[in-house]
C-alpha cells in the first residue's frame, strides 16, 4: 500500500504566499480530503483559488454562450475543474456528433481517417432513428441503446431486432404527447466479439486531464482499472437482457445474487491487465494497444477542441470508459466528466487519493512550475503539448506508460528537485533518461 505522502511538501512554501484557500461542493469524500490532506483551507466565500465543483455548479456559475449564463468573473489565479461545456465530449450524442464530424473531415485535413475510428457506430435518437432502423433491417446485428444524460448504466438496453426500435420511438412519442418526462438515446453498435478475461466481460476506466485545448495539453494517469462482470460473457437468447452478463458498471454487478464480495474479483488494476496479457499475447501486441487507447484519448480531445470553451480559469479530469475487441482493438465507449471518487475498497481508495493529489499538483495552484510543462507530475505523464501526441523517446523503450508501474512518490521527488534547481529535465537528458528508464525497469518487472 503506498503511504499518502501527497504532494503536499511541494506546496509548502506556496508561491502565492499564504495557504491555499478551496472551495467546493462535495464533501465527506475522496476530493474533501485530498484538498485538506494539502493543508489548504476551505472557505465559504468567493475568496478561494480553487473550486473543486460538480458538473451542476458549473453549469450556473461558470460563462456559457449556449445558457446565456452571464457566470462568475474570476480571478486571474482562480481555477475551477471543468470547462463550461465539457458536455460537447461527456454527453454520449455529442461526443459521437463531434467524432464522426472529425472522422469525415479527416481526410479534407491531411489526417488519417483511420485515427478517429475509435467509437462504434452510432445513431442519435430520434432525429437518425429512420436512418438507423433501415441500417439496422439491411445489416441486421446487436445494437445497444442508452439514454444521452445517465449514468451507471441506467436506461440502458440491449436490441436485436428492428420492431424493439420502432417500440421505443412509439412508447416515447406517446410519452412526448402526453407532456411526461422523455429522453434522447444513443443507439450504438454492440460490440459482440468483446477480448474476454476467464470468459467474462469487460471496460477500462482510465483517467487524463487536460489543461488546455488551445493549444491542447493532455495528461495521462499510469493507473485505472478494469471492471469486470459477474457473470460469464454469452450472446444467447436467454441472456441477451441480462445486465450481469453485458453491463461491465460495478454498481450494477454488485446487484447480482450471485455476487460474492469476499470472492467475486470485479477488479484489476490496469498493471495487472496488462500483466495478464503480455504473457497471452506478447510484448508488442499489448504495446500497440495501450498505444492505441493513448491516440484515442488524444484524438478525442482533438475532435472537439474547436468547440469547447478554452478558458483559461478551468481544467478538467476525465474518465475514459474503454473496451477491447477480440483483435484486441480499443473502442472508446463514453467520457464522463464526473468520474466516481467513491471507493469499496482501500486499493481503490488509495488508488484515487493519489489520483486527486498528483491532479492538484499537475493543475499547479501554487505556480511552482512558473509557466514550464514538466514531462511527469506524480502519476501522470505529458501525452500531447502544443496538440501534438507525445510518444517514442519520450518514453523510452514505451509507446505509452499507461499500466506500467506507478511510482509516483519518486517522481514528486524529481519533481522536487526540478522545481528547487529549474531542472527541465527535457527528453534525453539525465534527468529523463533516469525516469524513463526506471519505468521501463519497473514494467518488466511487472511483467514477469
Amino acid at each position: 500500500m503506498q503511504k499518502r505522502d501527497s504532494a503536499s511538501r511541494l506546496t509548502q512554501g506556496a508561491p502565492l504566499g499564504r495557504q491555499v484557500r478551496f472551495g467546493t461542493t462535495v464533501r465527506h469524500s475522496i476530493p474533501y480530503k485530498v484538498l485538506c490532506a494539502r493543508g489548504w483551507k476551505e472557505v465559504d466565500d468567493d475568496s478561494w483559488d480553487f473550486f473543486y465543483a460538480d458538473v451542476g455548479w458549473i453549469h450556473e456559475n461558470v460563462p456559457y454562450a449556449s445558457t446565456g449564463s452571464q457566470g462568475l468573473r474570476l480571478s486571474e489565479h482562480q481555477r475551477v475543474n471543468h470547462f463550461p461545456n465539457h458536455v460537447e465530449l461527456t454527453r454520449k450524442d455529442l461526443m459521437a456528433k463531434n467524432v464522426k464530424r472529425s472522422l469525415k473531415g479527416a481526410a479534407k485535413n491531411g489526417l488519417d481517417p483511420a485515427e478517429y475510428d475509435f467509437i462504434p457506430q452510432t445513431f442519435i435518437l430520434p432525429n437518425e432513428g429512420a436512418m438507423m432502423l433501415r441500417h439496422f433491417r439491411e445489416n441486421g446485428g446487436m445494437w445497444i441503446m442508452k439514454p444521452i444524460g445517465r449514468a451507471q448504466g441506467k436506461g440502458i438496453f440491449l436490441a436485436s431486432k428492428p420492431n424493439q426500435i420502432e417500440a421505443w420511438m412509439r412508447d416515447r412519442g406517446t410519452q412526448k404527447a402526453e407532456n411526461c418526462c422523455y429522453e434522447n438515446y444513443v443507439a450504438q453498435r454492440y460490440l459482440d466479439d468483446p477480448y474476454l478475461v476467464g470468459g467474462k466481460k469487460f471496460d477500462m476506466r482510465i483517467y487524463a486531464v487536460c489543461l488546455s485545448y488551445n493549444p491542447l495539453k493532455v495528461y495521462l494517469y499510469r493507473e485505472g482499472f478494469a471492471r469486470f462482470t459477474n457473470a460469464r460473457y454469452s450472446m444467447s437468447k436467454a441472456d441477451i437482457d441480462n445486465p450481469y452478463v453485458h453491463l461491465t458498471n460495478h454498481a450494477i454487478q454488485k446487484k447480482d445474487e450471485a455476487y460474492d464480495a469476499d470472492i467475486s474479483d470485479l477488479k484489476w488494476s490496469i498493471l495487472e491487465l496488462k500483466r495478464f496479457m503480455t504473457t497471452k499475447h506478447g510484448a508488442e501486441a499489448v504495446n500497440a494497444c495501450f498505444a492505441g487507447i493513448q491516440s484515442i484519448i488524444v484524438n478525442s480531445l482533438r475532435s472537439v477542441s474547436n468547440v469547447i470553451i478554452n478558458d483559461k480559469h478551468c481544467f478538467e479530469m476525465y474518465g475514459y470508459d474503454v473496451m477491447l475487441d477480440a483483435d484486441l482493438k480499443p473502442w472508446l465507449i463514453e467520457v464522463n466528466a464526473s468520474p466516481s471518487m467513491s471507493s469499496d475498497t482501500q486499493t481503490d481508495h488509495d488508488l484515487k487519493f493519489g489520483l486527486l493529489d498528483d491532479m492538484l499538483t499537475l493543475v499547479d495552484v501554487e505556480n511552482h512550475f512558473a509557466g514550464r510543462a514538466p514531462r511527469r507530475v506524480g502519476g501522470f505523464d505529458l501525452i500531447c503539448e502544443n496538440g501534438a501526441e507525445t510518444r517514442g523517446e519520450e518514453f523510452g523503450a514505451l509507446p505509452t506508460m499507461l499500466g506500467t508501474r506507478n511510482d509516483r512518490l519518486e517522481s514528486l521527488k524529481r519533481l522536487r528537485r526540478w522545481c528547487t534547481l529549474g531542472d527541465p529535465a527535457k527528453p534525453g537528458d539525465a534527468a529523463s533518461k533516469e525516469r524513463d528508464d526506471e519505468g521501463v525497469r519497473g514494467t518488466r518487472r511487472d511483467a514477469r
